[in-house]
């Protein structure tokens, strides 16, 4: 692994362990990353259980987006969309504090999203949504997802191609 990788890792890494809940900007507000916990006062509003986390895997970022919903907000109009959106809010915050951190921009490709949705009772669900995205200006990492190279040597192609152990011998007059 080359120094640019391992500084990109480290860098998309220390962007999101400065997301913990609770956490202030340098003038003493609090980080606004774009979740629902964050709407509302405090005390006062009854708060949105919700967070994210971030892992790396090959050449892809995968953010996790989680929140304890309504059941209603599920069948509302464009739900895959605003989980989406999380994830998207999500991204352009790590990008920023990456920006922060190590002075450098990084650049991600999401994909599709994944969502699960959990019933926890008759009116709560739990929502789980995964997107990847694909880092770029990684050096030296391959791709875990893209299929596998036929890297057989021809002697041993040429061994299976002959079948177990091979032919019988002349000699041998027994069945089975």
């Amino acid at each position: 692994m080359s120094q640019v990788t391992l500084d990109i890792i480290q860098g998309i890494a220390q962007a999101a362990a400065n997301a913990y809940d609770g956490a202030h900007d340098e003038k003493g507000e609090p980080i606004k990353i774009g979740l629902k916990r964050e709407d509302g006062h405090p005390i006062h509003d009854s708060r949105t259980v919700d967070g994210f986390k971030v892992k790396i895997d090959g050449s892809h970022v995968i953010i996790t987006y989680q929140s304890d919903i309504k059941l209603k907000d599920v069948y509302a109009n464009d739900f895959e969309g605003e989980m989406d959106t999380c994830c998207e809010d999500v991204s352009k915050w790590l990008k920023k504090e990456y920006k922060k951190v190590t002075g450098k921009s990084l650049s991600l490709t999401g994909e599709e999203p994944e969502i699960l949705v959990q019933s926890t009772s008759r009116v709560r669900v739990f929502v789980i949504t995964t997107k990847r995205y694909k880092i770029g200006g990684l050096e030296g990492v391959e791709d875990r997802l893209k299929p596998s190279e036929d890297r057989l040597d021809a002697k041993f192609k040429e061994f299976l191609g002959l079948g177990g152990l091979g032919s019988r011998p002349k000699n041998k007059n027994q069945k089975g």
